[in-house]
């Protein structure tokens, strides 16, 4: 009976059982639980990828400078880092800004700050966009996170819209740009607020909760505030970041195989002319402190079919499709997107019929 334990099993077949656990769960010897972790954890992550694709690149510099040495290849790099590099400062901006509202800004602030009727609180976010200095890419994350704090989705949707397109950066710009046409910038200025309440109302009365899907932040509450202001900066950066490259890379391929002579032909069409120019604006997904230059330039069209141009690319383009679908979801962005499109030239046409 020495052999027993107090329940009645051997030591034999004890360890037996002991054994069957797994190798974690150690011997009875008293010697340390051998560890079976994989050398690269349970996952394979960005860095161990980044390292991979500089290996391969380092191997095979030779064919791919050939490869990039091409005329088209060089045009779609051009494109794809000036797009990067217009967006990703304000989306740092707008990613710090969001981090900032979900760690320092309490919920009881927006309650005090917005109307509690949802049709009211509309027109005061979109003011709102007046006072942030920053474009498309920074003002997702931001509208994620009002939805997160409380903000009525309506709100947050009409500021997404608006702040890009109405705050002075980009009202300047557009002066600089059209020094003969001052009449641009109220006309850009007045479109742009009128898109964004538009589709504040419209998702008031058709929106549906549902349809927003906003990724799983790390857990905020538990951690000090500084801990949890740069999780939530990295979470927004990595997740808004991704989406953002692949939107530059579509309007860098969009570059590359639309012929610029289709431009010409289009341009002879009023209705045409129009709806080509709101296109444009979607595929290069230019961002808004710049487009007015891009626009000013394209002077064998219309003031109106431009200013179409002008009101309907900080609203929808490519990298904006792109970082929805990210931050709001799909289901979001393929209703969302192409309705915002609709009311944007609907808008753009009456006020550049009643301007010019």
């Amino acid at each position: 009976m020495s052999d027993l334990e107090p329940g009645g099993a051997s030591a034999d077949e004890r360890g037996q059982s002991v054994d069957s656990e797994g190798p974690d769960q150690g011997v009875e010897s008293g010697r340390p639980a051998r560890s079976w972790r994989r050398p690269f954890g349970d996952r394979v992550g960005s860095v161990e990828v980044l390292a991979l694709l500089l290996i391969v690149l380092i191997m095979f510099r030779e064919p791919v400078a050939a490869l990039i040495s091409t005329p088209r290849l060089q045009t779609w790099t051009t494109v794809f880092v000036s797009v990067m590099v217009q967006a990703v400062p304000f989306l740092v901006f707008g990613v710090l800004l969001s981090a900032v509202i979900a760690v320092f800004v309490p919920r009881s602030f927006w309650a005090r700050a917005l109307p509690r009727h949802p049709a009211l609180a509309v027109p005061v976010a979109s003011a709102a966009g007046v006072v942030l200095p920053g474009c498309e890419c920074g003002a997702v994350p931001i509208a994620g996170s009002l939805i997160r704090r409380g903000v009525t989705p309506a709100a947050a949707l009409a500021f997404l819209l608006a702040a890009p397109a109405i705050n002075p950066v980009v009202l300047a710009a557009t002066a600089v740009a059209f020094p003969n046409n001052p009449e641009m910038v109220v006309g850009r200025g007045m479109a742009s607020l009128v898109v964004a309440m538009v589709m504040g109302w419209l998702w008031l009365r058709l929106g549906r909760a549902d349809w927003i899907r906003l990724p799983r932040r790390p857990e905020l509450d538990d951690l000090s505030k500084g801990r949890a202001f740069w999780a939530a900066a990295r979470h927004d950066i990595v997740h808004a970041g991704g989406f953002l490259v692949l939107g530059a890379m579509a309007a860098a391929c969009i570059n590359v195989l639309v012929p610029e002579r289709w431009l010409q032909t289009l341009a002879d069409n009023p209705v045409l002319s129009v709806l080509a120019l709101a296109v444009l604006a979607v595929l290069l997904s230019i961002c808004s402190e710049a487009d007015a230059f891009v626009a000013a330039s394209l002077s064998q069209f219309s003031l109106t079919a431009r200013l179409a141009f002008l009101v309907v690319g900080p609203m929808v383009d490519l990298k904006l499709i792109s970082m929805q679908t990210g931050v709001f979801g799909r289901r979001f962005a393929a209703r969302f997107a192409p309705t915002t499109f609709v009311v944007a030239v609907l808008v753009a046409v009456g006020v550049g019929a009643v301007l010019w």
